[in-house]
């Protein structure tokens, strides 16, 4: 934007006026010029009340709303929801400008260049950070929140407007004002036309297209590109990814009756969607752009044989062997669309080729095209777009975030009664005590003899969880066992509640008693109130004594374990939830190193509880900015452990986030706290995994 008065990009409050000049010339021609008077009389009551309420009461405010109509009544403050809309994103803006002003200082502790300089202060050298970075898991998860009542055109219409703020900003005197205002009235328009609020309820698909929208604007650009910025401040360029998506949308059913088998394969089909769609532009985009011809230029056999097995049969580009090669491997993404996201592929390549069969054959082919370019022509193609296209695809996969499953331990224990029962095997599981379950579950989980019949008569529950666990089977297969990962189970309170999980996943052939630790999904304990809390040690210690969870623990090396915040700080106060929740982790810390295995403890951090301020009693209570700064000293475990966080960040929270929206950026407050305490010689590496939910997950 230029430096004129009236366009100054550095200030926000010009930047506000004149977002706010433009909505009340659309409110007096959309809505007019009594409309506008009315909101402008509010308007100015209410600033003078609020800038001198003594010499200046509320009764001028007071008269002027109490003379409205019902239709007055929306249209202000339809005006009002507008202008805190698009004042919001100068906010946002102004933010932006803080947050770059302060990385290029180096000022900022969560990006790159501030943690490198605090470390190098603290004597800790990047050979350390470059150890310690190739064994992280960074895994932002996003929840369902169904508060969420903004629409997703509202969204878009307000990111429309930064956006061409944005642009301008890029543009510098080229920019022309009157261009600029033209573009952004059209925008305010729409919006002023728009219904602010959803006129229904949301349901499950709308939650996974916000999600989906989020993770497609923010997280594909964002994670490749922070992922470069570490290769290249560490000189480590082939640093391995340690950024992994992660969602509950689609998946979470504990308490929604609406999450069932049809959800869970939208929620894989809308993420394939965006990650397919992301892929196929970017292969387009550089078929464009890599002109390179034979008789300028050499290539790896690899590259040749690529562009020789390709279906492109043009004449133009016959010499031009990295667009054939991009041509074919368009060609088979283009193929693998459909059957991955249930919708024909948006723009169909030219001619027909094999399917991918899953991300890995997708990779290998870029990497070809990659190694070419660097090896004929050397650093200047080490780090572009290709590069950051195979990064993507690293971390995306074709699924573009792990999904969790989760659900009450009281459903679980139902529909397993109800699966003995009409097999013949227990006539009242509920009745049994807890030594008589696990007896009893131990003994089904031994037996390859599956308990569901589809000649038997079940109770609609257990008909509608085990197509749950279906589908769930049919996304591992289809795209790969990072696709789903963990099934966690609300409401623990017993070993057997982690036993029922893999007895229902037996039933769909993903627990085998031949090989248990070959399970692709892990039961993970939700420990919430004050009792469950204190009975972790004892429950834990149960689960890992069970030949089928500890051969799943082994096999994955971890145990990973939720602890709740909201319904503790409910069950037993905020003080006492905080101590608890510290007992209880040091507690679940020494029964995993007693079995051998690592800790992944999930904060699951209430939005009450994780924005309190006034105490930061131990590890896991105070406010959620606590846990940036690192893991508690006491949440340890052994030199060379893999250092991985997992943070949840739900509905309305995140597209405002900051930390969100710089995914990689995350793990920089924890690398520098622990490699700092390395340094001192303080300590050992922080825990295995801390799973933090900081504006919390539905508890």
């Amino acid at each position: 934007m230029t430096q004129s008065p009236e366009f100054p990009h550095d200030r926000l409050r010009d930047e506000v006026r004149l977002l706010g000049a433009l909505l009340g010339e659309v409110i007096r021609d959309e809505g007019g010029q009594d409309l506008y008077d009315r909101i402008e009389a509010v308007r100015r009551a209410s600033v003078a009340y609020h800038r001198d309420p003594a010499s200046d009461d509320a009764s001028e405010l007071e008269r002027l709303l109490g003379e409205l109509s019902l239709d007055q009544a929306i249209g202000l403050t339809h005006g009002f929801a507008a202008f805190s809309l698009l004042a919001n994103v100068a906010e946002d803006r102004a933010g932006k400008r803080r947050a770059q002003a302060q990385a290029e200082a180096g000022e900022r502790a969560d990006t790159p260049e501030g943690v490198l300089k605090r470390l190098a202060q603290a004597g800790a050298d990047r050979n350390a950070v470059r150890d310690l970075l190739a064994q992280a898991l960074i895994s932002p998860v996003l929840t369902a929140h169904p508060s969420e009542v903004r629409r997703k055109s509202v969204i878009d219409r307000t990111t429309a407007v930064g956006e061409l703020l944005d642009g301008c900003d890029r543009d510098g005197i080229a920019c022309n004002a009157e261009t600029l205002k033209a573009a952004l009235r059209r925008q305010i328009v729409i919006l002023w036309a728009t219904r602010l609020t959803r006129a229904s309820a949301l349901v499950v698909q709308d939650e996974i297209d916000t999600v989906v929208d989020w993770l497609q604007r923010i997280f594909l650009h964002v994670a490749p590109a922070q992922l470069a910025e570490w290769r290249r401040l560490l000189d480590a360029p082939d640093l391995t990814p340690f950024v992994r998506i992660g969602s509950w949308v689609g998946g979470d059913r504990d308490g929604n009756p609406n999450v069932d088998a049809d959800t869970l394969r939208a929620a894989f089909r809308s993420q394939a969607r965006a990650a397919l769609g992301f892929y196929l532009d970017e292969v387009h985009a550089l078929g464009a752009e890599l002109s390179l011809s034979i008789d300028l230029t050499r290539v790896t056999p690899e590259l040749a044989a690529l562009a020789q097995g390709s279906g492109d049969a043009s004449i133009q580009r016959a010499d031009e062997p990295y667009r054939r090669a991009l041509s074919q491997i368009y060609a088979r993404l283009s193929a693998a669309h459909p059957a991955l996201t249930g919708e024909p592929t948006p723009r169909p390549a030219r001619f027909d080729a094999p399917a991918y069969d899953g991300p890995d054959a997708f990779r290998a082919d870029l990497n070809i095209l990659h190694d070419s370019l660097v090896r004929t022509h050397g650093a200047v193609f080490a780090d572009d777009r290709l590069a950051r296209l195979i990064t993507a695809a690293n971390v995306f996969g074709f699924h573009m975030a792990t999904l969790d499953l989760r659900q009450n331990s009281d459903v679980h224990q139902r529909v397993v009664a109800d699966l003995l029962k009409v097999a013949g095997v227990c006539p009242d599981y509920a009745a049994l005590d807890e030594a008589e379950r696990l007896a009893v579950l131990a003994r089904e989980l031994a037996s390859p003899r599956p308990l569901f019949s589809p000649y038997a008569d079940y109770a609609a529950e257990t008909l509608k969880e085990r197509a749950i666990l279906q589908a769930a089977a049919e996304a591992l297969s289809t795209f790969g066992p990072q696709a789903i990962r963990t099934h966690i189970v609300s409401k623990t309170d017993a070993a057997s509640d982690m036993l029922e999980v893999y007895l229902l996943l037996k039933e769909v052939g993903l627990y085998d008693p031949a090989d248990p630790g070959a399970c692709p999904i892990q039961a993970a304990p939700l420990f919430e109130t004050i009792d469950d809390l204190r009975a972790a040690r004892a429950t834990l210690e149960r689960v890992l004594a069970e030949p089928s969870a500890r051969a799943v623990a082994e096999a994955r090396g971890v145990q990973e374990v939720m602890i709740g915040y909201s319904d503790s700080n409910k069950d037993g106060s905020y003080l006492t939830s905080g101590w608890e929740l510290h007992e209880a982790s040091r507690a679940l810390l020494e029964v995993t190193r007693a079995a051998g295995v690592r800790l992944q403890l999930f904060h699951g951090r209430g939005g009450a509880v994780g924005a309190r301020r006034r105490l930061r009693l131990l590890s896991g209570a105070g406010p959620a900015r606590r846990h940036r700064r690192g893991p508690h000293p006491r949440h340890r475990t052994g030199r060379g452990h893999r250092q991985q966080i997992r943070r949840a960040g739900s509905g309305p929270t995140q597209p405002r986030r900051p930390d969100l929206r710089n995914p990689a950026g995350l793990a920089g407050a924890a690398v520098r706290r622990g490699l700092q305490r390395r340094a001192r010689g303080r300590g050992r590496a922080p825990v295995g995994r801390l799973d933090e939910g900081l504006s919390g997950p539905r508890l």
